[in-house]
């Protein structure tokens, strides 16, 4: 049991409003993730899944207490189109929930 007390789980989810606008994105998150594993002990992807009702992407990760997933979230939005990103209220109150969407005005050039 004190396996799972020393880690947090967050929950990280991209809209379908999203991952239609920007297919690739799915494939580009999911190779984030793995390279970030490998940067970071202790970081991990428990599950992946794609929630057929809602057509959002969904991966479960566990990381460290003391790691700062926004600072995850700011290094990946550098590496796909611009989106906004915001924290959700989470049905477990252990468990964070974040969800990356895209913006709701468009941006100038």
């Amino acid at each position: 049991m004190d396996e799972h007390e020393s880690v947090q789980v967050v929950e990280l989810r991209i809209s379908y409003r999203y991952a239609t606008a920007h297919p690739w994105v799915v494939q580009a998150i999911r190779g984030f993730l793995s390279a970030y594993f490998m940067e970071h002990p202790g970081f991990r992807v428990q599950r992946y899944m794609e929630e057929l009702e809602s057509g959002t992407h969904l991966w479960i990760c566990e990381a460290p207490p003391a790691m700062k997933f926004p600072r995850l979230l700011r290094r990946l939005k550098e590496d796909i189109p611009p989106c906004q990103t915001q924290q959700v209220a989470a049905d477990m109150p252990a468990r964070s929930r974040y969800l990356i969407d895209c913006l709701d005005q468009p941006t100038e050039p």
